[in-house]
């Protein structure tokens, strides 16, 4: 298992013990699933302390939604969503990591000199050419989403696998310590249905390109056509897909319900630590 710690203020995280758990706070009005619920940075700031003691590790603050069809905002309206909410949650616990869900390089500056942590890019440093360069000179971790503009695979695995390793030669390049890297498979974006599955059953060969991959399925889509179920209905098969996550060697997870995941994610980890089959299924060196 990959072993890291990051330093975020007052707190550390480290992996290679215990999977983290990254909580989702969207400050959106068009978010898939909670949108417009936390736009007021009051009850943004409660809903950061209630995710954190249900069990949350982290706290990832978005202020554009992601979602199939959503509408970009541009830079200002998007700091102003998440400058307050940062800076409350900065002030009224500084305890808490927290990362800024952005592909914009100055809404990524801005909200870490605020008081968040970690950038989290869902187009892995190829949609704002200053990202790379941005999170080099701030010296904070960053997460590389695997994303593309549309669902054209050769080889969906093999593509990735490029695809993610060309984000990260543009981030070391910029001069990005490696040890700040972490990758995310990106669920959801730029795979139909099948795919998605498709890929759920090869995280493990993502997880041996040699970074920690965090793993964000709360939710979403695939989950509710597989189960055929509206959003509120999938907490179940969102914990199949975390406890599938963790098996195959993903280290953090981000999701919507944490006091369910926390469980799920504990009970896991509880068979997966304890058991010498850890090492056969990890990459030489990385434990």
């Amino acid at each position: 298992m990959y072993e890291q710690t990051y330093k975020c203020g007052q707190t550390e995280l480290k992996l290679g013990s215990a999977t983290l758990i990254m909580g989702i706070l969207n400050v959106t009005p068009d978010s898939f699933s909670d949108g417009g619920r936390y736009l007021d940075s009051g009850r943004a700031v409660e809903h950061a302390l209630r995710l954190v003691e249900e069990g949350a590790d982290l706290i990832d603050i978005g202020g554009e939604s992601t979602r199939p069809g959503h509408q970009p905002v541009r830079a200002e309206e998007e700091l102003s969503r998440v400058i307050p909410v940062i800076e409350a949650i900065h002030k009224a616990a500084p305890h808490i990591p927290l990362s800024i869900d952005t592909y914009k390089a100055e809404v990524a500056r801005q909200a870490i000199q605020a008081g968040a942590h970690i950038i989290n890019d869902v187009w892995g440093c190829k949609k704002d050419p200053q990202m790379a360069a941005t999170a080099a000179a701030l010296d904070c971790p960053i997460i590389l989403m695997h994303n593309r503009q549309d669902e054209n695979y050769t080889d969906l695995i093999e593509d990735m696998k490029k695809d993610l390793l060309e984000s990260v030669d543009i981030a070391l390049q910029a001069g990005v310590n490696p040890a700040r890297i972490l990758l995310d498979p990106g669920i959801g974006f730029a795979k139909n249905h099948s795919q998605n599955l498709q890929v759920m059953s090869a995280l493990d060969e993502l997880v041996h390109l040699g970074y920690p991959v965090l793993l964000a399925t709360s939710r979403k889509r695939f989950i509710r056509t597989a189960l055929n179920l509206p959003v509120e209905d999938v907490v179940e098969g969102t914990a199949a897909t975390v406890a599938f996550g963790i098996a195959q060697g993903c280290q953090l997870v981000r999701v919507h319900d944490v006091a369910q995941m926390k469980r799920t994610v504990a009970m896991s980890d509880a068979m997966l630590y304890a058991s010498p089959w850890l090492t056969r299924r990890l990459p030489a060196g990385s434990i």
